[in-house]
């Protein structure tokens, strides 16, 4: 009998095949790449079914150190999206980086709203990082875990969010945009000017 583990993890693209997941456990943020290939049935539906970002209920079972999944199941359909190079980074995420770099912070917050004054969201900027760390990356690879990030917004509003990760072109630092709801006005045109 294989050996079996269980778990709650959220879910990033893997930078390493495509035809894999990582996952990263939601207390430790200890990353395990999950293959997506070779399911069969129910299982095999449920696999194509999670994105990055997802939060999901999951066994593993190994076998010679290669995990797949026994069980899952799709907790919140949460989305993380990144992007790298992004030109004409939007007004709100430049002025939160402009108070962070005069008053001499690495990393500045603002809420959102929309045009009706409502909270819809939250940004948060960070400075690059000088020498060898890539703070995109570390986002990316789950280095640097986005769930503390996720987990402010889930205090006062319930997921699937939206959350975009963006290096831009022009500007050093990192923004992390939070939408509240991830098929709202914000992430939408988020996703549609950098994403798409």
């Amino acid at each position: 009998m294989q050996p079996t583990t269980s778990g709650t993890y959220r879910v990033l693209s893997s930078t390493r095949r495509p035809d894999e997941l990582l996952l990263l456990d939601v207390e430790s943020q200890d990353p395990t790449y999950v293959t997506t290939a070779g399911y069969e049935g129910e299982l095999a539906d449920r696999v194509a079914e999670v994105a990055a970002g997802n939060r999901i209920d999951a066994t593993l079972s190994w076998d010679d150190d290669a995990p797949r999944f026994a069980e899952l199941s799709i907790d919140s359909r949460t989305t993380v999206e990144f992007v790298d190079g992004a030109t004409d980074v939007f007004e709100v995420a430049r002025e939160t980086w402009n108070e962070a770099r005069r008053e001499g912070a690495a990393m500045n917050s603002r809420v959102t709203q929309d045009t009706d004054g409502e909270t819809n969201g939250v940004v948060y900027t960070f400075a690059e990082q000088a020498g060898q760390r890539d703070l995109y990356g570390e986002f990316r690879d789950g280095v640097t875990p986005l769930e503390p990030l996720i987990d402010r917004l889930g205090e006062g509003a319930e997921p699937p969010y939206g959350v975009f990760v963006i290096r831009p072109a022009e500007h050093p630092f990192v923004l992390v945009a939070l939408a509240l709801d991830r098929d709202g006005l914000l992430a939408g045109t988020i996703r549609d000017t950098y994403v798409a």
